[in-house]
């Protein structure tokens, strides 16, 4: 029973440690947790080989039941928020690592060894055995990543909506492999006895059903990225990066094709999450919907050739203007939008300082180009993207109405034009 329960203690303080350094990987750096996850290798090969307690069903190794168990899940997690090539890092590094190694060993055989005052000499006989195992471990390690991978892209055709069952499935199945191979090395290597066999496997079916349990309750309380839709698969590691090459398509596709601004999809699809998120964290988020004064005259008078120069020079401002958190659009022929996380006070000094700095940019010397604003921000009366948008159409509106080049954005649902006379800085 003590055996049992410290390695359920031991499973739980690796998957507490290695997911919090996961959780911040975006402060301290992605490095942390892969330095963290590799540093292990030797203890679980080490502890593997030589390690094991007693339990009712067979002799088991926390090297190989929890350590490499819960590597084997973190890798999986890596996948599943990340990508393939960044999985394929931390593998690659230590099957060349445990090569050096090796390479290393052969020509420290080559020198003269002085033994210590105690009479000590190292054990070469040890690093030899430890470094093939490592080497051996590495690549059924390589050869698990592929397959956890696979086998998890596979069954989210038939288990989309049991996230629990096709994590569970995915690493009990790559475990049995695992175990398998790595048993058919230490039976040979140092000679263990097939109990081992039988013991390590129920172990790794316990520890599947652990380090399951606490992915699925990390992904669904403390990871808010949606996890990629399944997708199939031809090649190993270099398909696998699939994942990147798709978000950056995605990424471009959803951009406008003339000003490079994310276009009215991935508004419709942004702005929801976006007031969804507010109202869930009471977080400030606004709303400008920002429209170019006098835009058809523009292009009747000086062609669709200087039209377009014009919505690519607001663009740039609004580009420039935003914050790295803000998101622009282009949600239609002259006519962009904002998402900001500032209150609304501040927003409607930030539509201002856009207005300001579209009536004195240098865009254009022959006419005078302006643009009118109107600001709305989440509330009891805007709980929806469509209630948002509602409101700062209409304060557009107003602001067109009353003699445009202005910011109309009143709080409390009251509408009234704001024409600033000095340009604000935000």
């Amino acid at each position: 029973m003590l055996n049992s329960f410290l390695l359920l203690a031991e499973a739980v303080v690796y998957f507490s440690v290695m997911v919090t350094l996961f959780r911040f990987r975006k402060r301290i750096g992605l490095g942390v947790f892969v330095c963290a996850l590799g540093v292990m290798h030797f203890l679980e090969t080490y502890l593997a080989s030589v390690f094991y307690v007693a339990l009712p069903f067979g002799m088991v190794s926390p090297g190989s039941a929890v350590l490499f168990s819960g590597k084997l899940v973190m890798l999986l997690l890596l996948y599943m928020k990340e990508d393939a090539a960044t999985v394929r890092q931390p593998i690659y590094g230590l099957l060349l690592g445990n090569a050096l190694m090796i390479g290393l060993v052969l020509v420290l055989r080559l020198h003269v060894i002085a033994a210590l005052p105690d009479g000590r000499l190292p054990d070469i006989g040890f690093i030899d055995q430890m470094g093939w195992l490592m080497v051996w471990g590495t690549t059924l390690l390589f050869v698990d990543a592929i397959l956890i991978i696979l086998l998890y892209e596979k069954l989210g055709r038939y288990l989309r909506k049991a996230q629990f069952a096709r994590i569970l499935i995915s690493v009990a199945c790559v475990l049995t492999f695992d175990q398998a191979g790595f048993f058919t090395a230490l039976h040979f290597v140092a000679g263990a006895p097939i109990a081992v066999f039988f013991g390590g496997w129920v172990a790794k079916m316990a520890a599947a059903l652990t380090f399951s349990t606490m992915l699925v309750a990390y992904l669904k309380w403390f990871e808010e990225r949606q996890i990629a839709a399944p997708r199939g698969l031809t090649d190993i590691f270099d398909t696998l990066t699939y994942r990147e090459r798709y978000e950056a398509l995605v990424e471009h596709v959803g951009r406008d094709g003339l000003t490079g601004l994310l276009h009215r999809g991935r508004f419709d699809s942004d702005g929801e999450a976006a007031v969804q998120v507010s109202l869930r964290t009471a977080k400030p988020l606004s709303l400008l919907i920002i429209d170019v004064d006098h835009f058809k005259s523009i292009n009747d008078r000086f062609g669709h050739a200087e039209g377009d120069k014009v919505l690519k020079a607001v663009a740039a401002l609004l580009g420039e203007a935003a914050r790295a958190e803000d998101q622009v659009f282009r949600i239609g022929g002259e006519e962009f939008a904002i998402l900001s996380s500032r209150p609304h006070p501040v927003a409607r000094l930030f539509g201002e300082s856009i207005r300001s700095a579209v009536k004195g940019s240098a865009a254009t010397s022959r006419f005078e180009l302006t643009v009118s604003a109107g600001v709305s921000s989440v509330s009891e009366t805007t709980r929806c993207l469509a209630d948002l948008f509602a409101l700062a159409d209409q304060r557009l509106y107003k602001a067109k109405s009353t003699g445009r080049d202005r910011v109309v954005g009143e709080p409390g649902g009251h509408d009234a034009a704001v024409v600033w006379t000095k340009p604000a800085r935000i």
